[in-house]
């Protein structure tokens, strides 16, 4: 990598704005893409969840008509103390969970895995899981979930990690500059999703424009950058999150001063279904 400084992973924290304040903001919803910007993730648009205690979330994207349909995404942010003892209620879905903020402790099949930030766990459909926030904040994660796509002889295995201990791999011909963490092993098709975290350093660009058919969920984790989605020019920054639909043309260009750095879910692997 081109820097030693520690990685960092903004996570909303809600509350409200002041009366004050202009209602103008970057949110936009069109037929190609959605951007919620990290503004919009208040106390008033909070769900609580029937199978967890002392939890509140930020549903970021569902399946919608219209929209990306491959997946969800939600951020959940549990007190101390709280969590799941059977978190997710279709036991055809698979998950993936980034921590942002706190510890979480994940039991997977009996064995425990806890998380600090940067951590990350894929729990695959049909598992027998459970998660607690064990530490003295509340834990802020990212949890994306998807309908597994079974494939005979193939089954894809549980994976607990930490962001900073994937070697990142450099994109051909960017001197290092566009580089991306892959959680989950590329060339395994056992996994029917990724979701990688992809790293710019300032100035660095994505030089074309991005089109095909796998649907992205992207949540920006640190910095700011110009996201090209169809045919604009859209500013985010570290706590925004844009939902791309499949064919969704995209490109961006890292604005700097710093690094930019985005979570990304996707769908791959397997053959259009019909």
């Amino acid at each position: 990598m081109t820097t030693t400084d520690p990685y960092t992973y903004f996570a909303p924290t809600g509350g409200h704005p002041p009366q004050t304040d202009l209602l103008t903001d970057r949110a936009i919803v069109t037929e190609a893409y959605t951007v919620i910007p990290r503004g919009v993730m208040r106390d008033i648009v909070t769900s609580n969840l029937p199978e967890w205690t002392g939890t509140r979330s930020w549903v970021l994207s569902k399946p919608v008509a219209g929209g990306a349909v491959t997946f969800s995404q939600t951020i959940l942010e549990v007190a101390p103390g709280g969590g799941s003892e059977k978190p997710e209620p279709q036991a055809e879905v698979e998950g993936f969970i980034f921590l942002m903020a706190g510890t979480l402790e994940i039991t997977h099949e009996g064995q425990a895995h806890t998380l600090t930030a940067g951590g990350y766990g894929f729990l695959p459909a049909g598992s027998t899981w459970s998660v607690k926030s064990t530490g003295a904040e509340a834990a802020r994660f990212h949890w994306v979930r998807k309908r597994y796509q079974p494939v005979a002889g193939l089954t894809p295995e549980a994976k607990f990690g930490q962001d900073a201990d994937v070697e990142p791999a450099s994109m051909p011909g960017t001197d290092n500059r566009w580089r991306t963490t892959r959680p989950l092993d590329p060339d395994n098709l056992a996994y029917d999703m990724h979701v990688n975290i992809v790293t710019f350093e300032p100035g660095a660009v994505i030089p074309f424009a991005e089109t095909h058919e796998m649907e992205h969920g992207l949540y920006v984790l640190e910095g700011k950058a110009v996201y090209r989605l169809n045919g604009d020019w859209v500013e985010v920054q570290e706590g925004d999150f844009i939902s791309m639909r499949a064919f969704c043309p995209q490109a961006c260009y890292a604005g700097g001063p710093g690094r930019f750095r985005y979570l990304l879910y996707k769908d791959v692997n397997r053959q259009v279904e019909l």
